[in-house]
């Protein structure tokens, strides 16, 4: 019999962990998601010192490197408050494995307690926060993509489909791979190329094969790996007849703020 998970009340006061990627790359989704929460009546603490959860070396099989910037997360969090992630990878690093990485070491009763703690954006405003969505945007045609981790690691393969189904102007469309792995993978993605590229490819033309104007995700990693290939196939194809990579890429987050909140 499968257990029932069960989320706790809505809270005043949460961390935010704002990812590499975020940080680097997508800085607007990390603010949408804060702003969401905000929305949501949450106080939101964004702790200055947080750096990579670690995950980069931990799947590349570096444990001792991996334990070693970990260990400087557990320390980003001394009061018992909920910690919100915009991304399933690292969420899934920090509850699912940071328990294992230091298992017999000084900070394992600490990383357990960190674990318990940890919830994906999307997780958090469905199932903690129960968000009701007011969609102020025109009607528009989007396909979902959930990261393995988040679907695999996480359980929430239905969590961003479901509040984007609570859009009133929101056609969510399914495409034919949805399950699969977009093939970044992170290191995965530098160490075989070759493969990833035809990963992503697949995902790629599965997604455009929907009709779809976005293609919305809540891992960063994803984003730029479907959308940097649908941008070049894009190129490869723009004197032909095809249409692959015709369309957008956005996080999730940064999605629902702006259909909410558009004049």
């Amino acid at each position: 019999m499968s257990s029932i998970k069960l989320y706790p009340p809505k809270p005043k006061q949460v961390y935010f962990f704002g990812t590499c990627l975020v940080d680097l790359f997508y800085p607007d989704a990390g603010m949408a998601g804060i702003q969401l929460l905000e929305h949501e009546g949450i106080e939101v603490i964004f702790p200055q010192d947080q750096t990579c959860c670690g995950q980069p070396a931990y799947t590349s099989g570096y444990q001792d490197q991996a334990r070693e910037v970990a260990a400087a997360q557990l320390k980003l969090f001394p009061e018992n408050h909920l910690i919100v992630l915009p991304s399933g990878s690292c969420a899934g690093m920090m509850r699912e494995h940071y328990p294992e990485l230091f298992t017999g070491q000084p900070e394992e009763t600490r990383a357990k307690d960190i674990a318990s703690r940890v919830y994906e954006l999307t997780e958090f405003l469905l199932h903690v926060c129960h968000i009701q969505i007011e969609d102020k945007g025109e009607p528009i045609k989007v396909a979902m993509h959930t990261s393995c981790s988040a679907r695999r690691e996480m359980g929430l393969g239905e969590v961003g489909p479901a509040l984007l189904r609570k859009m009133d102007n929101v056609e969510l469309v399914e495409q034919a791979r949805i399950k699969e792995c977009c093939g970044f993978g992170g290191a995965f993605s530098v160490r075989h190329p070759e493969i990833s590229g035809a990963m992503v490819t697949d995902k790629v033309e599965a997604i455009d094969a929907t009709g779809a104007d976005t293609m919305i995700t809540s891992d960063c990693g994803c984003m730029m790996n479907i959308t940097g290939a649908a941008e070049h196939i894009k190129s490869q194809e723009i004197k032909s007849q095809g249409k692959g990579g015709s369309f957008n890429g956005e996080h999730i987050a940064s999605f629902l703020w702006r259909r909410c909140h558009e004049s």
